[in-house]
């Protein structure tokens, strides 16, 4: 038997008992434990052992931190129920961007949608995998699990809403293979062919493709640098009645900005009097503040419906995300996933779960967020530099849009990059229509300083 699962640490056990402690009612609601460096001398451990402790409690809802205070029980520590039983190529050129950022030909990858694999490799986070890829535990699921999705994962994914000001237990919760996958179900459910919904534009590329295969009309709401065009959403919201508005928020793929507070109350407002159910799509969600204005913190999953995922912020090949909306919604959703793909990977559903409860996952998106703060300003300013023109962008996020000169051929430049051995994102593929728009770049910030890169935009743009 492995070692990881008969050897318990220190840490496991002050853990444990803690857990036991506050679930029997120990500990009163909302009163504070002792500083880790009481603790530490009280049970005799080191400080560091009392604190990873601590950690994996507020991981998995127990206690809060307070900057400056210290930690603190949580007035209602969530349970796990049992989930209910439920009842029961269109365009070329975006199959071929997506195709290359899977199969990766390219030397530097400027225009790719993720971070480096060294990124995750070197990280808490790989050395987790590198764990579970020695020595797998006994309770380790081999089965195909509930069709919701492995239950003390959603119950954790409730906890992370509720952070994010998003109230919702886990029946409003459904798991997927990615955000990707809870799209595909959405569209699946809610749309038939020759329906019409509202975009992002420039936006989110691969759901094109999937509005396209189901034969729906994509309208473009331009992205601004506070998030949608509000005026063209009204007239296109009154004319065409469209069903949905699909739309990201926060570090918006692929122009980078976020939506403002103001902007979100009225977005919202125009949707409920136009009867259209907004889908928000937050993939780098742990990557912003708790406070960062969300359609769906706002709307309190009534009119939205809120995708995320794991795989931007933790591995690409841990395909697990998520769904969240009305109750009745989701059980539909878990229906239809149940007849198109049986289920998800319990098993990976339990090792994402696994390094979010024990604090793993929390440590990485703090090294990831401090890297992106990092780079951020420094890839703008390089590129600035090298006399281009970048619209605005959250440092919360991987993306850059560079706009390029009136006039520049940006399928020549594409094609005169690949040659030089740079993988860059054509801004063509992320609007929805095949109508002429200023050519631009999606430029991924891990990449966006390097030399050779630099160099190329830079003689290219002369």
């Amino acid at each position: 038997m492995s070692s990881i699962t008969t050897t318990k640490t220190k840490t496991d056990e002050l853990t444990h008992r803690l857990i036991m402690e506050i679930e029997k009612g120990l500990h009163a609601p909302g009163s504070k434990l002792r500083s880790v460096r009481d603790a530490a001398h009280k049970e005799a451990i080191g400080i560091n052992t009392v604190l990873e402790a601590y950690n994996r409690l507020a991981a998995r809802g127990y206690i809060e931190a307070r900057p400056g205070s210290g930690f603190y029980i949580r007035h209602s520590p969530s349970t796990w129920a049992q989930a209910p039983a439920p009842h029961v190529s269109a365009a070329v050129d975006v199959v071929s961007l997506l195709r290359e950022q899977l199969e990766q030909h390219y030397e530097v990858r400027v225009g790719d949608g993720r971070p480096p694999a060294s990124w995750i490799e070197d990280s808490e986070i790989g050395r987790q995998l590198r764990r579970f890829r020695s020595g797998e535990p006994d309770d380790m699921g081999h089965g195909y699990g509930t069709p919701w999705g492995y239950q003390p994962l959603r119950e954790t994914i409730a906890r992370l809403l509720a952070e994010r000001g998003i109230q919702s237990d886990s029946r409003q919760i459904l798991l997927t293979q990615g955000a990707n996958h809870a799209l595909d179900l959405i569209i699946r459910h809610l749309l038939n062919p020759g329906d019409k919904v509202l975009v992002d534009s420039p936006g989110y590329y691969p759901l094109f493709g999937k509005l396209k295969l189901a034969k729906v009309e994509m309208l473009g709401i331009p992205r601004l640098e506070d998030g949608p065009d509000l005026s063209v959403l009204h007239e296109l919201l009154k004319n065409e009645r469209p069903r949905l508005f699909f739309t990201q928020s926060l570090a918006h793929n692929p122009t980078g900005n976020s939506i403002s507070l103001p902007k979100a109350h009225k977005l919202l407002q125009m949707a409920a009097e136009h009867g259209c159910m907004v889908v928000e799509d937050d993939p780098f969600a742990d990557l912003h503040p708790p406070t960062a204005p969300r359609l769906a913190a706002l709307d309190q999953l009534e009119r939205v419906i809120y995708v995320s995922s794991f795989s931007k912020t933790l591995s690409a090949g841990l395909r697990v995300g998520y769904v969240a909306g009305a109750p009745h919604l989701i059980s539909d959703l878990c229906d239809l996933k149940m007849v198109t793909m049986v289920s998800t990977s319990d098993l990976v559903e339990r090792v994402v779960f696994q390094m979010v409860s024990a604090g793993h996952y929390r440590r990485h998106v703090q090294k990831l967020k401090s890297r992106l703060q990092e780079l951020h300003p420094w890839a703008v300013k390089s590129l600035r530099r090298a006399g281009a023109t970048v619209r605005a962008s959250d440092p919360g996020g991987y993306y850059i849009w560079l706009e390029l000169p009136k006039g520049v051929d940006e399928l020549g430049l594409i094609q005169k990059a690949a040659t030089a051995g740079i993988f860059l994102a054509p801004g063509s593929v992320f609007y929805p229509t095949r109508t002429v728009h200023p050519p631009a770049l999606r430029i991924n910030v891990a990449y966006a300083s390097d030399p050779k890169f630099l160099s190329f935009i830079e003689k290219a743009l002369r």
